[in-house]
């Protein structure tokens, strides 16, 4: 472990303000992001209004367990990576890595369920993509396919973020074994879990509006 006070970049007065300056810049990312989820949330709304009933019957093929589940995985993932950005800034190595572990696990494991979700909706022909036939075993057929249309969609997009996440966790956990310094780690790490946190919220959004609103 480097014991070293590390100097910030050349572009930079002080790390503090190095750090700002990669905060900001992953805050502006995650804005463009928000505008992309925004956008798909608002034509999904618009969407339920217009077809309440068909939607809600649609709902009710989701596995609420599954997603329930899934939803405890994110969060609790959520909570370790708060704890692994803490025990960097203690400069506890071990632990940060250990956490981070922790998340990367629960995050495969999220990604496992949902795979075997999409099976089960596959294996009833509810996937409306690709091609593939969609059968659907009550009224409001063309309405419940708009609404598996806009489910792999938004779960789909959202998996692709997760899958992105977990490889900068990787990547931070490789930065935290090499530990340039403390201050570098710290920016880094509480980089990566800003962006964690954002997976983590759009999640809540994805499973309250396709699998709660069931009424």
């Amino acid at each position: 472990m480097t014991t070293g006070k590390p100097s910030p970049a050349m572009q930079f007065a002080t790390l503090g303000q190095q750090r700002h300056a990669g905060l900001l810049g992953m805050w502006i990312f995650l804005a463009t992001e928000l505008l992309l989820f925004g956008g798909l949330f608002g034509a999904f709304a618009v969407a339920r209004i217009q077809h309440t009933e068909a939607f809600a019957e649609a709902a009710h093929h989701l596995d609420l367990m599954l997603g329930g589940i899934n939803t405890v995985l994110l969060l609790s993932s959520g909570l370790a990576m708060a704890l692994a950005e803490q025990a960097v800034k203690s400069q506890r190595r071990r632990a940060a890595m250990m956490l981070i572990g922790a998340t990367v696990l629960m995050g495969l494991v999220f990604l496992g369920i949902k795979g075997y979700e999409w099976y089960l909706e596959y294996h009833h022909n509810l996937m409306p993509v690709l091609g593939m036939a969609f059968e659907y075993p009550g009224a409001h057929g063309p309405q419940a396919e708009m609404f598996f249309n806009f489910y792999f969609t938004m779960t789909g997009l959202h998996a692709l973020h997760m899958a992105i996440g977990i490889g900068a966790l990787v990547w931070a956990m490789a930065r935290i074994r090499q530990w340039p310094d403390a201050d570098t780690a710290d920016r880094q790490v509480s980089t990566v879990g800003l962006y964690w946190a954002f997976v983590d919220v759009i999640w809540i959004f994805v499973f309250t509006s396709l699998y709660l609103m069931r009424g």
